[in-house]
Parts: structure tokens; sequence; C-alpha cells
């Protein structure tokens, strides 16, 4: 409520003042540089190289004002909306005040009771009826007053989404549809309209947002994959759960599948590049149990699956480079299990296949949900009846770093 919203118009100004600054410096460079390419006095193989690298760097110089624009116009919007909102907001609160309510800086909601007087504020402490309607109407006007701050929050991510798109390279003109050379430079496509940048890219065919069978399709566009995706989820069931018992920690986990599914993903973005597809339809059954105590822990896991199954991936970005294929017909069982000491864990496993295939896979990647990183590989084959065996090493950075403080606390404690 006392941000200076000003500062944003303020911003989009700066943002307008670019692009004018990048108009000049483009005219400059096809004026110079990319001229030489165009006059006829240059031939031959490099002039044809030349020729593509200046249009390509020509056209990002466009692009930069596409991009600078487009910015300017989501701030402006950004201010328009934030403006409209916070208004709301005062507005909510001044209801509030003037229906017998307290609103507190940090938008708590309670009944004013200083505007009573001594009579009335006995009357309602003795009228359970009174007290009743106190507590409904303070809910009411708090609910009142949480909706205008989640309005205001909800905006704000949504403003946070549409910069981060905007800055994104769409690719838009690239892989020979256009002069587009630069797979994460400035942005040609940056949408400057505030309500659809925020928009979700992904668009769906199903039922209904529950169904068990659809297909989604997105992007590629504003730095995010472009996918695609059919599913008919038969059934899906997890079980998990855990206790403690002192440092010592067991957790354990069940999962069953049944259904098939088939998806493709493809993309340059400003994580990398990546590029996915694989289809299986099948039964999968998981179970694992850890314990920890703790920096040391261990872990168990089966694994089971009836089907059929087809995939290729490769990928390198920031938090991933791998690749792999697979293919297999059949039944197969998993055992997994390994050790962890010090947020460092290695792990092994060992799958007997009936039916025939083969898989390969290799790279190391960071965990989304844990944050640990994971460096190994796999490779299996099965003409009819055999196998895949496949090493795992683990690194959680927290633990590793907790550990180390722990260690160094100690040794000071020692020659303290």
């Amino acid at each position: 409520m006392t941000t200076d919203l000003g500062l944003l118009t303020t911003a989009a100004s700066k943002w307008d003042e670019m692009a004018g600054e990048f108009k000049k410096v483009e005219t400059r460079y096809g004026d110079s540089v990319q001229k030489i390419t165009t006059g006829g006095s240059w031939s031959g193989v490099s002039s044809g190289v030349a020729h593509t690298s200046f249009a390509a760097t020509r056209y990002e110089y466009a692009a930069a004002q596409i991009q600078a624009k487009a910015i300017a116009s989501l701030l402006r919007d950004a201010h328009e909306m934030f403006t409209d909102l916070k208004k709301r907001l005062d507005s909510a609160r001044a209801d509030a005040v003037a229906a017998g309510m307290t609103v507190s800086e940090q938008g708590h909601v309670a009944f004013d009771y200083t505007k009573l007087t001594p009579a009335e504020r006995s009357a309602y402490h003795h009228d359970p009826d009174g007290e009743a309607s106190i507590r409904t109407a303070v809910a009411k006007w708090q609910q009142h007053i949480d909706d205008g701050v989640k309005a205001v929050s909800t905006l704000d991510e949504g403003v946070k989404v549409a910069l981060g798109r905007a800055g994104a390279d769409s690719n838009k003109d690239a892989f020979g549809k256009g002069a587009d050379e630069t797979f994460s430079g400035f942005n040609a496509g940056a949408e400057g309209d505030l309500k659809k940048a925020m928009k979700p890219d992904e668009s769906s065919v199903g039922t209904n947002p529950d169904s068990k069978t659809g297909v989604t399709v997105s992007g590629p566009k504003y730095g995010k994959e472009g996918s695609v995706k059919a599913y008919a989820d038969l059934f899906h069931e997890t079980a998990k759960g855990s206790t403690a018992a002192g440092d010592l920690q067991l957790s354990g986990i069940a999962d069953i599948y049944g259904g098939g599914r088939a998806s493709a993903n493809y993309g340059f973005t400003d994580q990398g590049a990546s590029a996915k597809a694989e289809a299986s339809i099948g039964v999968r059954a998981l179970t694992e149990g850890r314990a920890e105590y703790g920096y040391v822990g261990g872990y168990g896991r089966a694994e089971g699956f009836a089907g059929a199954e087809a995939g290729v991936s490769a990928k390198a970005t920031k938090q991933e480079v791998s690749v792999g294929a697979k293919a297999f017909a059949g039944a197969k069982g998993t055992l997994a299990g390994g050790a962890e000491a010090f947020g460092i864990g290695v792990g092994v496993n060992a799958e007997g296949w009936a039916g025939p295939g083969a898989e390969a896979w290799w790279g190391y990647k960071k965990d989304k949900e844990t944050g640990k990183w994971k460096i190994g590989g796999d490779a299996g084959l099965s003409p009819i009846l055999g196998g895949k065996v496949g090493l795992e090493i683990t690194v959680d950075p927290h633990k590793v770093s907790d550990a180390i403080g722990d260690a160094a606390d100690a040794l000071g404690d020692l020659f303290s």
C-alpha cells in the first residue's frame, strides 16, 4: 500500500528510450557494416557467410526494439492495474471502518469496541447472539480485505511471469523461417499486452480438468518448451508415510499406475536445449523405504512393470545433461538399494526382463523436489530373457554443507 507505483511508468519511459537508442544503432549498422555485403563488390563463400551473419546481427537490433517496447507496455499496464486494485483495497478498508471495524496496517480486521458506549459494550458481552453477530461480521470483512490482497498478489505474480516471457527469445523467426540465427537472443515476439502475456501457454483438450483422458499441446514460446501429450489413465494410487524416533527418521512410499501415455517435448530456452519423445502402456508399481540417522542413511526400492514402452531423449541445460533411448515389451522387475553418508550417496539397481528390449541412459541432473544432484547411468539388453544394471551417485549440497559446518564446530569445541 505504500509502494510508489509511479516508478513503473518512470521505468516504462526508460525502456521506450532504450528502444529508440537501439533503433539508432540498427540504422548505423545497416548503413555501414551490413551494407558491405549488399553492394555487389564482394562475392564468394565468405560474402555469403557474412551476409547471413550481418543480417542476423541487424535482426537482433530490431528484436531488441520490439522487446524493449513490449516491456514498456507491460509496465504501463501493470501500473494501471495495480493502481486500480490499490484503490479497491483502500475502498474496502474504508467500507470496513464505516461498518464499525478496525483494519491494521497488516490487514487484520477486528471489531471496533471503542465506538460503543459502556452500556452497548456491556450488552454485547452479555448477549451470545451479539457476540456471534460480531464474529460473523468480522469474518465477512476479513474475507473482503483478504480477497483484495490476494488480487494484488495474483497480479504481482502475473507481471513477473509476463516480464520473464518478454525477456526470453521466442525464436519465431529461427530454424530457417527468417534471419534469426541466435536461439537465446532478443525476443522479436514479445507480447506487450499484460492480460495476454499472463495467460497460460498450454491449451488442453479433454472432458474436464480432472479427466482421465485427453490431449494437451503447448509452445514453444516465451522461453518454454513445446510439448504434445496424449494420455489415458485407468488408475493411479499413492500411499506414503514417515515416523521418527529421536534422530532416526523412517519413511516409505507405495505407488501403482495403470494406463497409456505418449508425449514429446522440444525446445531451446534460456536454460538450454532438450528433446524427448516416449510412449508407454501398461501397469507400473513401486515401493520404497528409507532410514536416516543424522547424516547417515540407506534406502531400498522395488519396482515392477508389465506392458510396452519406447522412448528417446537428449538434454543439455543448466541442471541436466543426459542422453538415453529405450524399447521394451513384456514384464520387468527392479531391485535397488544404496547408502548415504554426509550428503553423498551411492546406489545400484538391477532389473530382470522377460521380453525383448534394449535400454541405455547416461547423464547428471538436479532433482527438482529434493535439490540433490544425481550422476549415473544404466544399460540393459534382452533378446527374450535379460536385464539391466545401473549405478547412481547422489550429492545433496545442503547436507554436505551442514555436515562440514557441524564438523568444524565439533573441531572448534575440541580445541577450545
